[in-house]
């Protein structure tokens, strides 16, 4: 499954077809528009709030909160502990990540987060929340066949392998730490946060994997 689609269901993507909205989105696009002809809202607002989630806030954020873990082990811990505490400093301007708690990838454990009363998602740490995410037959199949969901999303989990599936709340959101790839001794935080992906940091990836040798 590519980062386009969700389970059970198949879009190809044109943004000037309202057809692939469903029906929550024609109702929010319907209230916008409404807002902003009557004057209660300014378009450009909008366009700024969603371009600094999208580009300062987005899954950058989670990027450099993964990457610090990996090449610094006392922080690591530090957000294992409290990741609301340990995502704080990370923030664009003011806190991030709170009610966070990480859930560490290893050899013998695969974590995935869904929320399967709604669509909870930590925006501060990863931004915009994937279309997918949000989809009835995601948060309803994660729960019941995680496996299977994984592989539609092309992520193969070893056999004796567990999985577990966190239920994200308003109370309580996730960020899985994924494994840090082989091939990435000696890499600075930045060149490894441009390996992290936001589906990495959801559970419905993995990392980008070292392409030649070393940047």
């Amino acid at each position: 499954m590519s980062t386009h689609d969700h389970p059970g269901h198949h879009h190809h993507h044109d943004h000037g077809e309202t057809s692939d909205l469903s029906e929550t989105e024609l109702r929010v696009r319907a209230l916008q528009t409404i807002l902003i002809e009557k004057g209660y809202t300014d378009p450009a607002a909008l366009d700024a709030i969603v371009e600094t989630y999208e580009t300062k806030i987005g899954p950058h954020i989670g990027a450099r909160i993964v990457a610090r873990a990996w090449t610094d082990p006392a922080f690591r811990e530090a957000l294992l502990t409290d990741a609301s505490k340990a995502a704080a400093p990370f923030g664009h301007e003011g806190r991030v990540g709170d009610h966070l708690v990480a859930v560490e990838n290893t050899p013998d454990r695969h974590n995935i987060v869904v929320c399967t009363l709604c669509s909870c998602y930590p925006w501060d740490v990863l931004g915009l929340p994937p279309v997918w995410y949000k989809s009835f037959a995601y948060r309803s199949r994660t729960v019941k066949e995680p496996r299977a969901v994984l592989r539609e999303f092309g992520v193969t989990v070893p056999e004796q392998a567990e999985i577990r599936v966190w239920d994200s709340t308003a109370e309580v959101r996730y960020l899985v730490l994924p494994e840090r790839p082989a091939g990435t001794e000696g890499w600075s935080e930045e060149q490894l946060a441009e390996l992290v992906t936001r589906d990495s940091m959801i559970g419905t990836g993995l990392p980008r994997t070292p392409a030649g040798d070393r940047p």
